[in-house]
């Protein structure tokens, strides 16, 4: 949650260019391709499926509100603004979207009167009108939104749990969980201390020793013995919890409640003590390391480094008030087979409702599933019109999901970037390819019923206009500047630019396995480079009916009526710089002219040309290698 300690972060955050799947399979150098496994990009017939859009505008003359369906049609056209949504290229699967349900929450929900079903179906129901969040986070004891410090035993010394109880969370925190169960039975539940009993720890620092400190290694057995309590004690109630982390923020000592765990002490308590008790009590119950900033991501990789926590290790959790959030990535691909989570993230009121809306979408939203989190979750779902309750030093700014004033609620900018994700995207989803185009901050998910979804920001200071190709079908859209739309919709993916990266730059290495050059512009392209230069990099461009064009340094490619050695000198797009993307088998891929000819690299020693009539190796090209 956000203390003093925090600053914060830019209004956009750099984000990590989505993985080529069209990677390069063998070396080029040695063998031949293996042309029986080309595609061409063949136009199919256009399915002409319908289109949902919601749609939510910066300055809220839009809240998430439907328009007007659209339709796919037969790609044509150009626009240098084009998103490709590959369905057939997948990522990691989606476990929901949605909120911490604080102590504080639980007490204004409960607290709604004859208001409280109707409430409670929008924000958790799945019907018209409601947002499905499917996702929740709760607090093991007290967090900083509760309305004081409290732990479920405080007896000292009761290293057994004789004294162990939840009977402080019957007054709001369970009723409502039951009544969210009842509405979505499958929700999923990540529960999270604040802090140890205060007689567990040593060297605190205030709040009668609910602020700072860490665990004393003494009761490292008794506090895991406490978390399987709270399984059990949960599960009693009815409750599943779906995972754990061992402590909310483990590097920050400021907040009240806090507990400090520095990355070998949670590695040990996990592998020694929480991991065992916990797999010996029989819950599958997942333990998620750290739970804190991405620019510390040497925490959890020191746990996951350890061979004895690792294998009780599902994953990373993460906050993002200090770091960048393609980082997520860098914990993915040090560890792969372990799964990313993004826990936390506040709105600081009164809130900048347009800033706020386009910082998340893009960050969180957007950002954190293209960087592998398996969901994202924003901070408090509730709070009063005075951003109450919260314990003495906890967060007095945190403005909830919803204002909740007696038995009314006001929808905040929290509801409006939770909901354009978790209304669409559901559990079982994964997400799919799609690229970032212009302005245009995007992702793509394909929902288990075959239904997909895109998510895009328009995260300049204009109007844009931009075009999603699916296949071989394509509409056109315009987004004003820091608009939010979620478009959904059904049907099979058609044949289209056989897989061409529209909208990112690339490299083009020939058989020789030197570089693709555009010659300054000036003079007749080469096979020759030993490096990348500028020049030596070309930005894929829809070109329409299923073509694509290549551009360098502001210039296209051109093949020159198929009768010279191909440029790139043309400050326009005509018939002959337009060319069909081709996709081996092994990965490398070719391109074919409007004269229905190849181009080709010519041995490496002489200009390149667009001639010739079949295509193996001098016809070949790997990208981005």
């Amino acid at each position: 949650m956000k203390t003093s300690y925090y600053l914060k972060l830019p209004a956009a955050l750099i984000m990590l260019t989505a993985l080529l799947f069209y990677s390069c399979k063998k070396d080029l150098s040695k063998t031949a391709p293996d042309m029986a496994g080309t595609t061409n990009g063949t136009v199919a017939r256009a399915a002409n499926e319908t289109v949902s859009v919601w749609m939510t505008t910066s300055d809220q003359s839009k809240l998430l509100a439907q328009q007007a369906s659209i339709n796919f049609a037969a790609d044509a056209g150009t626009n240098p603004t084009t998103v490709t949504v590959d369905e057939n290229t997948t990522y990691q699967g989606i476990d929901g979207f949605g909120f911490t349900l604080t102590g504080g929450s639980a007490g204004l929900l409960n607290g709604l009167g004859g208001n409280q079903a109707s409430v409670l179906g929008e924000l958790f129901g799945t019907g018209s009108g409601q947002i499905g969040i499917s996702y929740l986070r709760i607090s093991i004891g007290a967090s900083d939104l509760s309305s004081s410090d409290f732990t479920y035993d405080q007896v000292a010394g009761d290293v057994n749990m004789n004294s162990f109880s939840i009977s402080q969370e019957n007054l709001d925190m369970i009723p409502i969980l039951k009544k969210i169960i009842a509405i979505n039975p499958s929700i999923k539940i990540i529960a999270t201390p604040w802090t140890a009993p205060t007689w567990m720890k040593i060297n605190t620092t205030g709040n009668n020793g609910y602020t700072g400190g860490s665990l004393n290694t003494t009761y490292y057995d008794a506090y895991a013995r406490y978390f399987v309590k709270y399984l059990q004690a949960m599960q009693a109630q009815g409750i599943t919890i779906d995972a754990i982390t061992p402590q909310n923020e483990p590097l920050n000592p400021y907040n009240n409640p806090s507990m400090v765990m520095q990355p070998n002490e949670e590695a040990n308590f996990i592998k020694n003590n929480l991991g065992p008790q916990i797999r010996g009590a029989g819950f599958a119950t997942k333990i998620i390391a750290y739970d804190h900033n991405t620019d510390r991501i040497d925490y959890p990789e020191t746990v996951l480094a350890d061979a004895g926590a690792n294998p009780y290790v599902d994953g990373s959790a993460f906050h993002l008030y200090a770091g960048t959030i393609s980082s997520l990535t860098d914990v993915h691909n040090a560890y792969p087979n372990k799964n990313v989570y993004f826990t936390e993230q506040w709105v600081g009121a009164p809130s900048n409702f347009g800033g706020d809306l386009s910082w998340h979408v893009n960050n969180l939203i957007i950002g954190a599933t293209r960087n592998w989190s398996r969901n994202v979750l924003e901070w408090n779902l509730a709070a009063d019109p005075n951003y109450n309750p919260h314990t003495a030093g906890g967060c007095s700014t945190c403005l909830g999901g919803i204002t909740v004033s007696g038995t009314s609620i006001t929808r905040n900018v929290g509801y409006y970037i939770v909901g354009h994700a978790s209304k669409f995207v559901r559990p079982g989803a994964v997400r799919i390819s799609s690229n970032i185009a212009g302005s245009i901050q995007n992702v793509a998910f394909k929902n288990s019923d075959g239904t997909k979804v895109l998510v895009a920001l328009n995260s300049g200071t204009s109007s844009a206009s931009f075009k999603v190709k699916w296949g071989a079908e394509s509409f056109t859209y315009t987004l004003a500047a820091g608009a939010v739309a979620t478009f959904k919709w059904a049907g099979t993916q058609s044949s289209g630019t056989g897989g061409a990266p529209i909208g990112q730059t690339i490299t083009l290495k020939g058989f020789n396995n030197l570089y693709v050059s555009g010659e300054n512009g000036t003079m007749a392209m080469t096979c020759t480079r030993a490096t990348a230069g500028t020049w030596e990099q070309f930005l894929v461009v829809d070109a329409g009916a299923g073509k694509i064009a290549l551009q360098s340094m502001g210039k296209y490619v051109s093949s020159e009526n198929g009768t010279m050695a191909i440029t790139c000198n043309r400050a326009s797009v005509g018939g002959w710089e337009t060319f069909t993307w081709g996709v081996n088998a092994d990965g490398t891929i070719t391109l074919k002219g409007s004269n229905n000819d190849f181009i080709s690299s010519e041995n490496g020693t002489q200009a390149m040309t667009c001639t010739r009539t079949t295509a193996s190796g001098w016809e070949s090209f790997k990208v981005n290698q």
